[in-house]
């Protein structure tokens, strides 16, 4: 006698469809989760870059220091290209500052704090955008200025000896992004 052959269930024509809404509700939530219990984080990362400040007994004569590009502050984005910027932005923080010479330069309980809370974030924004997400097209792509942006600060590290003062602007540029970071916090909530 045949074994009973269990035919496998049939899905509707309509599950992967829902499936995909689900997943991208999911995600939605999740980046949505993020900022609204946890609104503290860009306070709470100015306020630890401005303990991180030293007192200067020279004057700072710095030639060329980068400045956060001016075309990331009026750009329009979606909640999700926003969301990818925001992290974009804090993955080139925390590397920037995770440098070892920041150690002789800045307070380490203060840059710990910092690098914790960084991280923190950066695997929250990491769990709530898609893998396969390509959240920018055409010419305009914010995620390249922000590439740019971090790669002359490490010029400008590079070019002034990773000194204080050096570094101090580069307190300050990490200042305006995390300022930025807040308003592209905002679009996320959209």
């Amino acid at each position: 006698m045949p074994a009973p052959t269990a035919t496998a269930p049939r899905l509707p024509h309509a599950a992967p469809a829902l499936l995909l809404l689900l997943t991208a509700l999911a995600s939605s939530l999740a980046c949505q989760h993020l900022w609204t219990h946890e609104d503290t984080f860009p306070g709470d990362a100015l306020r630890l870059l401005q303990d991180m400040a030293v007192g200067h007994t020279q004057p700072c004569h710095l030639t060329q220091p980068p400045f956060f590009p001016a075309s990331l502050l009026h750009d329009n984005l979606q909640p999700h290209q926003a969301a990818a910027t925001a992290l974009r932005i804090l993955q080139h923080l925390f590397h920037t500052l995770s440098s070892n010479s920041t150690r002789q330069h800045w307070p380490s309980h203060a840059r710990n704090h910092l690098l914790n809370d960084l991280q923190h974030h950066i695997h929250h924004l990491e769990q709530c955008l898609p893998d396969n997400a390509a959240p920018f097209k055409g010419p305009r792509n914010p995620l390249l200025a922000i590439n740019k942006y971090f790669r002359d600060i490490h010029l400008f590290l590079h070019a002034h000896n990773h000194s204080a003062c050096a570094w101090d602007h580069v307190r300050l540029e990490a200042r305006a992004s995390l300022q930025h970071l807040h308003n592209l916090t905002r679009t996320m909530r959209r």
